[in-house]
């Protein structure tokens, strides 16, 4: 297969598929232009997130946590994601990098920073990876159960062998349709996010009418005080509910990874990732909604509190909510969630390596480009790669140390989100006396988002240290979360300093240089 890089070198025969660098260092990675309009990349944004998936897995928790508050703080972890959604449209106007939040972090804070950026947002790409994977080999056994009413069948996820094979058939497929480039991801993309909206919709219908006939035990009827988070009985439970929330609208930003080959790369991104956070707020609200009338916050048979069912509640409601026939629609929709998640989520972690080597952070063969399907094929590759030995390893480790992994997701996630709202106000800081709409939309909005984003971090690592957080585990005293957690971030550092020796040129900044007001142009 031949490769082409984008970046020329002395002597090259190889025609260079990029553009030339701007002013500041920005350039063009040779990846198709215009293949993505505004609803493509709403639809990216959506699959991501897996809201299908998202859902099954912390109704329960989230109402363990704050009882019929849940749709107050869904609510309440929507506010700080809108808030850095902004910060990730005005960063998007000025420069459509596709390296997102490590390009603009390095033109606002200088490269340490903006590798740290950029690596947190890898490493929690393959940590979500692994974890999609695992919940599609799940669920892809206990359809087959179903479908065949076979318990052997369904058993097969139990066997430790077959999971983690069929884990990474999983990973290898999602690897080659991302590898093919965004034609092929738009495809298959529009018919499982589809799926799983029209799944969803007879889910809420059914669930709310079967409620209100009033022949239900346990059911609840709608009240607004449900909406309201000061009614949350203590603030550790509002807290712990709220790491829940944000888990579940992370990933909206690959809208804003594929803003290189997005039609209107300077403002269609943008508008995909708003668009993308009002889908999913409605349809984890209304979906929040049905499922508490109708089975009530209990913690005993079909309630939501029921911690036998906490982590897979859909597999609990469907034939009570949606029938024999229909429910198996429900454990489509998470298999599809699950699937879909895992196939788009190549995109930010494939675009960011890309963008980090095209900038000379990772080494050059990450920057080279499939000539045809115009994808970072070789980073494609390697996320996939690293996404199967990670699970495999950690599955062979310890149950409780992929499970303690997946805890330390919610560190990641804050902490390179957190950065990149900061970021913002920072590239913006000589332009927010020029409108109101300035100040409130490049300073106040996404400052307030990183504070509350940073707050969550700094709280999630106080938790952490105890070894109660995740699945007990504990090293020398301290919780396994924590040291994974930290242990993955201090490993980036490690790695930044062997690439510091590697690239002295980007970390001197002479690569990608830092804004000027000059070089902010609005889209």
């Amino acid at each position: 297969m031949v490769q082409v890089d984008p970046r020329p070198q002395a002597g090259d025969t190889v025609t260079s598929v990029a553009a030339t660098g701007s002013e500041d260092g920005t350039r063009g990675k040779g990846l198709s232009g215009n293949s993505v309009s505004l609803l493509g990349s709403a639809v990216i944004g959506i699959s991501t997130v897996a809201p299908v998936y998202c859902l099954t897995s912390t109704l329960g928790p989230t109402v363990g946590e704050v009882g019929v508050q849940m749709p107050a703080v869904f609510l309440a972890g929507f506010l700080p994601m809108l808030l850095v959604a902004f910060a990730y449209r005005e960063l998007n106007k000025a420069v459509p990098d596709c390296g997102t939040s490590f390009t603009w972090t390095v033109k606002a804070f200088g490269p340490r920073v903006g590798w740290m950026c950029g690596w947190g947002l890898v490493i929690a790409t393959i940590i979500v990876l692994s974890n999609l994977a695992g919940v599609a080999t799940s669920f892809f056994y206990l359809l087959l159960g179903e479908l065949t009413g076979s318990q052997v069948i369904a058993d097969l996820d139990g066997n430790r062998a077959a999971h983690v094979l069929t884990c990474l058939a999983f990973i290898a497929v999602a690897t080659a349709i991302s590898y093919r480039g965004m034609t092929a991801t738009k495809g298959v993309q529009y018919t499982l996010v589809g799926l799983q909206l029209a799944v969803l919709a007879v889910f809420v219908v059914m669930a709310v009418t079967k409620a209100q006939s009033g022949d239900l035990a346990g059911s609840l009827h709608f009240s607004w005080t449900w909406l309201d988070p000061f009614a949350v009985q203590s603030f550790s439970a509002f807290t712990a509910g709220l790491s829940l929330s944000i888990f579940m609208f992370w990933g909206w930003d690959t809208c804003l990874t594929v803003n290189e080959e997005t039609t209107g790369s300077a403002k269609t991104p943008g508008r995909a990732a708003l668009l993308a956070m009002v889908v999913l707020i409605g349809s984890y609200l209304l979906t929040a909604v049905a499922a508490q009338m109708f089975s009530g916050a209990g913690h005993k048979g079909t309630g939501l509190g029921n911690p036998d069912t906490a982590d897979n509640v859909f597999a609990a409601l469907a034939n009570p909510v949606m029938g024999t026939v229909l429910g198996v629609l429900l454990f489509v929709a998470v298999l599809a969630s699950a699937a879909a998640s895992l196939q788009t989520t190549f995109i930010p972690v494939a675009r960011t390596v890309l963008a980090m080597s095209t900038y000379e952070a990772l080494p050059a063969s990450f920057a080279k480009i499939h000539p045809r399907f115009r994808s970072p094929g070789r980073a494609t590759i390697a996320a996939g790669v690293a996404t199967g030995v990670f699970y495999a390893v950690m599955s062979i480790l310890s149950e409780n140390v992929l499970i303690d992994t997946i805890y330390a997701l919610g560190l990641m996630i804050c902490f390179y989100y957190s950065i990149t709202a900061f970021a913002c106000a920072w590239f913006f800081r000589r332009e927010l006396r020029n409108s109101a709409r300035d100040l409130l939309f490049k300073g106040v909005f996404p400052s307030l988002g990183g504070l509350l984003l940073a707050a969550v971090f700094g709280k999630t690592l106080t938790d952490m240290w105890n070894p109660a957080y995740g699945s007990g585990s504990s090293v020398f005293g301290v919780g396994s979360v924590f040291v994974i957690g930290v242990g993955l971030l201090l490993l980036g550092v490690v790695l930044m300093l062997i690439m510091r020796r590697r690239s002295p040129a980007f970390f001197r900044g002479e690569v990608l240089t830092g804004a000027t007001p000059a070089l902010v142009v609005e889209g």
